[in-house]
């Protein structure tokens, strides 16, 4: 297990089994991501550059596509989501939806690889 796997299963089961869904589908999205970690937070990392993080707070997840270009894409897609320049906060009850994840996913890897 690496930096993302071990922090998640540190977590209230509600929280972690929905933050590893989420980490589930980045990686089937893009296969050749490793753990690492960026701005204090657990991260998928693609040619050593922060893909997404995620994080669990008191009253939300999180999810850090570290662009707030790729937020601004995808913003229209989540309505009833609180959204910052650079975080996506969701629940265990109101998830993001996989196929949100996966744009997200193509988008940052857009920036980071040219592809």
């Amino acid at each position: 297990m690496g930096s993302v796997d071990d922090t998640i299963g540190e977590l209230r089961e509600s929280d972690r089994a929905y933050l590893q869904h989420v980490v589930d589908v980045v990686r089937a999205a893009r296969t050749d991501t490793e753990d690492g970690w960026s701005y204090g937070l657990p991260a998928l990392l693609l040619e050593g550059k922060p893909l997404v993080a995620v994080a669990a707070a008191a009253k939300h997840l999180s999810l850090y596509p570290f662009s707030s270009a790729v937020i601004d894409a995808v913003a229209l897609s989540l309505g009833g989501f609180s959204l910052s320049r650079g975080t996506i906060r969701f629940s265990a009850a109101n998830p993001l939806p996989d196929a949100v994840v996966r744009e997200i996913v193509r988008l940052r890897s857009l920036e980071i690889t040219g592809e």
